[in-house]
């Protein structure tokens, strides 16, 4: 009798521990702190959506995932366009990351490097809330990593220290600073321009000591980069392209985590890339734009396009958006031309 009851325990204990290890097992597996890449730091928008995220993150979970910046893509000894290898590897547990650094490994993204395709932020928002911002969230999925929401590094616009930029030939022979990305070499080069590939850190100081003339970037990254005081003395403001951020977890990392933990960073994620466009945005979206007052107070002349000028930049980069559309997936390409056309 006693065996029998003995051996009853046994297999009751047993057949608990096979119910309890797994959630016991991940919550053992958790690290004591998860390493978050990101380009730019927390004086900027993007890296201020970092920050957004670890603390809710760190909040709603009562500190079960402690989450540590690391700005400078100092990861991956500031290469931005390893980050999303890294990440994949799991050298990165998380990022914050902007669809033109990881386009060299995944071409889906290169759409929104498209030269003209987002008119305005309506554009934008109809692409990545969308149907279209779906597939991609599948590929990325594919590729090896799990996106959770959206960001915004915004409309990039072009600065110099030689002239204002009014047409394609003001333009011709001079030295830009572009990211590590084929499509942004032929939409300059189309354009006239010599362009120069350069990582942000080594960007700066090439500014000032005059070996780059100039740079694209949102406003927002010139004004808290202060790239008036490095000879950036001119400034187009031409919309060219929006830089989307993607906010994502390493696979191993996210399978590790419970399922209610994972619900609660995605949906910190969801909500810290909500504010984080926001700030991207501000200063731009009201019809007096006081972030380019703030800069033209700086001494710096800023350049708005009349809708002819900018049709003539448009016009000149038309073949280069012609042949990636075919790189990229002239099917994905349309589906946002789509989207786009019937924004509200």
């Amino acid at each position: 009798m006693k065996l029998r009851t003995f051996l009853t325990s046994a297999v009751a204990a047993a057949a608990a521990l096979a119910f309890t290890t797994p959630a016991a097992l991940a919550q053992t597996a958790y690290k004591s702190e998860y390493r978050m890449s990101l380009v730019l730091g927390t004086a900027f928008p993007w890296g201020k959506g970092g920050e957004l995220w670890a603390n809710k993150v760190r909040e709603r979970t009562n500190g079960r995932i402690n989450i540590k910046l690391y700005p400078g893509v100092s990861l991956i000894q500031g290469d931005q366009t390893r980050e999303f290898s890294a990440l994949r590897q799991g050298v990165i547990d998380m990022a914050v990351g902007s669809t033109i650094n990881w386009s060299p490994q995944v071409k889906q993204l290169n759409l929104f490097s498209l030269p003209f395709l987002f008119p305005d932020y309506a554009a934008v928002d109809a692409v990545t809330q969308g149907d279209v911002g779906k597939q991609i969230f599948a590929t990325l999925d594919k590729a090896g990593v799990v996106p959770l929401a959206w960001g915004e590094n915004g409309y990039r616009e072009i600065s110099n220290s030689k002239q204002a930029i009014k047409s394609p030939a003001d333009l011709k022979g001079m030295k830009i600073r572009v990211v590590g990305s084929p499509l942004f070499l032929d939409t300059f080069t189309a354009l006239g321009a010599n362009p120069t590939q350069m990582s942000w850190a080594d960007a700066q100081p090439a500014f000032a000591s005059g070996a780059v003339d100039g740079q694209e970037n949102p406003i927002a990254v010139y004004q808290a980069a202060k790239l008036h005081t490095v000879a950036q003395k001119h400034i187009t403001m031409w919309g060219y392209v929006n830089d989307p951020l993607v906010f994502v977890v390493n696979k191993d990392i996210w399978n590790s985590w419970t399922p209610a933990d994972r619900e609660i960073v995605k949906q910190a994620a969801i909500d810290a890339g909500k504010e984080e466009i926001a700030i991207a945005r501000k200063g731009m979206v009201e019809a007096d734009k006081p972030l380019l007052k703030e800069i033209a107070a700086n001494g710096v002349t800023v350049t708005q396009l009349s809708a002819a000028e900018r049709e003539a930049f448009v016009k000149a980069t038309r073949p280069v958006y012609d042949k990636w559309k075919n790189q990229i997936g002239a099917d994905l390409v349309t589906a946002a031309e789509k989207a786009i056309a019937a924004r509200k």
